[in-house]
């Protein structure tokens, strides 16, 4: 990657489950720590921790990281993002990546793909990724987050419903073998200047009914790649239980 890609890494204190997560020890470093130095192996010109709070802005500083403090009135990390590309001054062209900052696992590898993808894609506003599901469990959570693209791997919508829906089996709780149910994962790629607008426009329906914001780029016309992963992704950290799975794999 060049010089003209950004990773931003938006990190908040407050959290319903995991208050100031973002600063909670694994393997005796913050969360969000570990996060930005698996980006800063991405390649990227520059990686940024985003935040609203002057106790993740002082940790960020102290383990060598680029931080911005940012508005604490943003309704979601893009809108975090967005803010940072505008202190930044990036120009509309520059690729901005959002990684969240419970992501202390993401291979390095996923971050430079989402880049190259929106690269190879130039009327694409958004590239992403996703990855099939295995667990027959996971179509049916909503907390799995589903898409389905197009022939050419363009998103035709996401949901936290098990789609595409498989009549005659998912009526009885069967996933039939040939189904391909494939897991959104939450890294994204834009250009900065799309992503100033993306922020400005109104939410939709779809995106308050599935508390998705990626609906409301669809909703408003936008094209969204979504690529397979071609790694795994780590774990997220959502809740204490999440927290003691990462801990266990960072050791």
């Amino acid at each position: 990657m060049s010089g003209r890609v950004t990773v931003v890494i938006p990190a908040r204190f407050a959290s319903t489950r995991l208050p100031g997560k973002a600063l909670l020890p694994i393997a005796g470093r913050p969360m969000v720590q570990h996060t930005w130095e698996r980006a800063s192996r991405s390649g990227a010109g520059q990686v940024v921790v985003a935040t609203d709070d002057a106790r993740i802005l002082e940790a960020a500083q102290a383990f060598g990281a680029m931080a911005l403090m940012t508005g604490a009135g943003h309704r979601s990390g893009t809108e975090r993002v967005a803010e940072t590309a505008s202190l930044l001054s990036l120009d509309d062209e520059e690729v901005v990546v959002n990684l969240q900052g419970d992501e202390p696992l993401v291979p390095p590898l996923l971050i430079t793909q989402v880049v190259e993808d929106l690269t190879a894609h130039p009327s694409a506003q958004i590239a992403t990724l996703c990855e099939r599901i295995e667990s027959e469990a996971e179509v049916f959570d909503p907390a799995t987050v589903k898409v389905v693209t197009d022939h050419e791997g363009y998103a035709l919508y996401f949901s936290r419903a098990a789609i595409p829906w498989h009549r005659g089996h998912f009526e009885s709780g069967e996933v039939p073998r040939s189904a391909s149910i494939r897991r959104h994962i939450g890294l994204y790629a834009y250009r900065a200047g799309y992503l100033r607008s993306h922020v400005v426009q109104e939410t939709s329906n779809i995106e308050e009914a599935e508390a998705l914001e990626q609906l409301r780029a669809l909703y408003h016309g936008a094209r969204i790649h979504v690529a397979e992963a071609r790694e795994r992704p780590g774990p997220s950290v959502d809740t204490p239980e999440d927290l003691e799975r990462v801990r266990e794999l960072a050791g």
